[in-house]
């Protein structure tokens, strides 16, 4: 008897054994197999060309194909819970925005944690918001911009790219940091709202750069203040929020590459340094700046803990304001 248990124990250990080095062979052979990135918006955005040029220098540095696959919907909560609920493995990375981690997890019921059901690779890019105004808004600085504003409470309005989208709350933020009310008129996407502050149905916006630029240089808007770390080369002119007077206020749209949580730290250590390189290869900083997008440095913790600090500014943000995310 004696005998049989102490050969069973054996046999459990050698196929422990042989299963941890399985595991830890299929780990040094990763990636063996093409992987696929979930972009959680439509085909044709902006996040869906990032994804794309993101796709396809990581799979150039860790030589295989990664295929793009848009799962579009619910406020990116569709293709975050798909890749939430992909196993872990490395094989399902997903392209993550606030709106995927922390917007639509604040605003709404979704079936997985923003941040604690995912292993972040790092943050991969910011694309900057800019305050612009119709020609006829008397504003030429955001100084002159806050005093109108206080002058008349409410009576200005500002577009934005829907309930809870970066363009709504960086004028929610813009509202908090300048201390004036203005008016929230949400459209759905960044286009039409730029159509109808080129119209004049609204005054102002916190668009995205990229959906605003030509607008600017077409002077049919006027740009008081850029959303990034440091100015625009297209627009050298245009201070950032800090030089205008409000040093603590930077708005933008971030993307983040992330994989399900509990993957292991040899994939994502490999993956992390994938990505660093990426970030400083010439052809992605190219399309990068077509999008004049910011690149992001943070990996793995810090990445974690940039994306838990927004979700925490932005909780704040709707319990300060009394902000709505959603219709």
């Amino acid at each position: 008897m004696r005998k049989t248990i102490r050969l069973l124990r054996n046999a459990l250990l050698l196929l422990s054994a042989g299963m941890v080095t399985s595991a830890a062979v299929a780990q040094d052979n990763y990636p063996s197999r093409p992987i696929t990135l979930v972009n959680p918006y439509a085909v044709g955005g902006p996040a869906d060309l990032l994804g794309r040029a993101l796709a396809k220098e990581l799979g150039d540095v860790l030589g295989q194909s990664i295929i793009v696959e848009n799962k579009a919907g619910g406020g990116a909560s569709i293709g975050a819970a798909y890749v939430a609920k992909a196993a872990p493995d490395g094989y399902t990375l997903l392209l993550g925005t606030a709106a995927a981690h922390t917007v639509t997890p604040l605003a709404t019921h979704v079936p997985y944690d923003g941040v604690a059901d995912f292993e972040f690779i790092g943050m991969v890019a910011n694309v900057p918001n800019v305050l612009t105004v119709h020609p006829s808004v008397s504003a030429k600085t955001v100084q002159e911009f806050i005093a109108l504003a206080k002058a008349e409470p409410g009576k200005i309005s500002y577009g934005s790219a829907g309930m809870g989208s970066s363009p709504h709350i960086g004028g929610e933020m813009f509202k908090k940091a300048a201390g004036v009310d203005l008016m929230h008129v949400p459209y759905k996407g960044a286009a039409p709202a730029a159509n109808d502050m080129v119209a004049g149905v609204v005054q102002a916006g916190f668009l995205n750069v990229s959906a605003v630029l030509p607008l600017i240089k077409s002077g049919r808007l006027r740009a008081l203040a850029y959303g990034g770390s440091k100015r625009l080369a297209d627009l050298p002119d245009v201070p950032i929020f800090a030089q205008a007077g409000l040093p603590d206020l930077e708005m933008g749209s971030w993307y983040s590459l992330a994989v399900p949580a509990k993957t292991p730290a040899a994939v994502v250590d490999k993956l992390a340094a994938a990505l660093q390189t990426v970030q400083a290869k010439p052809e992605f900083q190219k399309t990068l700046a077509v999008q004049n997008a910011e690149t992001m440095p943070q990996l793995k913790a810090q990445a974690t803990e940039y994306i838990r600090a927004d979700g925490q500014r932005l909780a704040e943000l709707v319990r300060a304001t009394g902000m709505k995310l959603q219709n």
